[in-house]
């Protein structure tokens, strides 16, 4: 099947060629992103493979139905992204990666929460700079904190089990509770304002919907316990950015770690270390000291990208034969 591929990098053409040895779909890569400018690159088409900051909304759709697609794969497991309803109306299927590696997202969270804490980033660059001083990188135990998941599903179960590891009081809140969650002795919090009272570490793996759009808002960060760390590695709108600009600043959110940003669209995956920057609200966020954001890269291990790519191929083959689809997204 004749697949235009957007979004792609270097180094993920690698792992999907490698996985279209399997597979023989014939691929047409493309740098830029899907847009209403960028999709008449998919025309002929009957397929096209597209990222989390591809744009699949209803315009985008018609035009992709016109040209005579009928297939859309998400790599990825969010679909927020995409028009679910329009692609009903318009008969384009849309499947998506259920499960590649919680573990690669999870310990990356891991990772993020621990470079904020003890304030890694900020000692790197002294160091380099030969400056040992340990003034201002004072940071506290995880042993014996409590770290609130929000959202349990595989990622959030792996992330409760490292941070039981440490030692921490684990507690979750999502409004469909997770057996698997349960199995590790853990516990839900009955209303969302347990929170802010309990939480010294607040952790975001729930998917975007229009229910969990901006969940941390001025709101909830001002009932959250004063010098809290919050760790999203999901999507970035969850967080209301200049809400949590405001918290950063009187000092009742202690400090933040990211992987996703509610416009990443307009920088992440490029380099734009040349340029000029022209988004305020992101320069004003990495501005902070107790901020360090990472470009959407919590997923990036050789094993996900196998499982990302060997997933996504096998439904593009099962839509061709007009088999099952496993992974198939429909309208709620």
């Amino acid at each position: 099947m004749e697949v235009a591929i957007y979004s792609s990098t270097p180094y993920e053409r690698q792992y999907l060629d490698e996985a279209n040895k399997a597979e023989n779909h014939k691929l047409r890569y493309h740098d830029m992103s899907l847009d209403m400018d960028t999709v008449e690159l998919a025309a002929g088409y009957g397929a096209v493979c597209i990222f989390v900051n591809d744009k699949a909304d209803a315009e985008v759709l018609e035009a992709l139905h016109k040209g005579g697609t009928r297939l859309v794969a998400l790599r990825c497991t969010g679909f927020n992204n995409v028009d679910l309803a329009a692609a009903a109306k318009l008969g384009i299927k849309v499947v998506r990666v259920v499960n590649y590696s919680p573990n690669s997202v999870a310990e990356h969270a891991v990772a993020l929460l621990l470079a904020i804490n003890r304030k890694v980033h900020r000692a790197y660059n002294r160091t380099r700079d030969s400056n040992f001083s340990l003034d201002g990188l004072i940071g506290f135990d995880l042993y014996g904190k409590t770290v609130a998941v929000v959202g349990t599903g595989k990622i959030g179960c792996v992330f409760a089990k490292i941070m039981q590891g440490f030692g921490c009081h684990v507690f979750g809140y999502d409004p469909y509770p997770s057996k698997q969650f349960e199995a590790l002795g853990l516990k839900y919090a009955t209303a969302a304002g347990e929170i802010g009272e309990r939480a010294d570490i607040v952790a975001l793996f729930c998917p975007l919907t229009p229910q969990t759009y901006h969940i941390i808002n001025s709101e909830t960060l001002k009932r959250a316990k004063p010098g809290a760390l919050l760790v999203n590695t999901s999507r970035g709108g969850l967080i209301d950015t200049e809400a949590v600009i405001e918290a950063l600043k009187t000092g009742q959110l202690g400090g933040l770690a990211i992987d996703v940003y509610e416009q990443e669209a307009d920088l992440f995956f490029r380099d734009l270390s040349s340029e000029i920057i022209t988004d305020d609200i992101f320069q004003r966020l990495v501005s902070f000291p107790n901020v360090i954001v990472t470009g959407h890269q919590a997923y990036l291990t050789r094993e996900a990208l196998t499982t990302i790519c060997e997933t996504t191929l096998q439904s593009i083959t099962a839509f061709e034969k007009n088999q099952p689809l496993e992974n198939e997204v429909k309208v709620a």
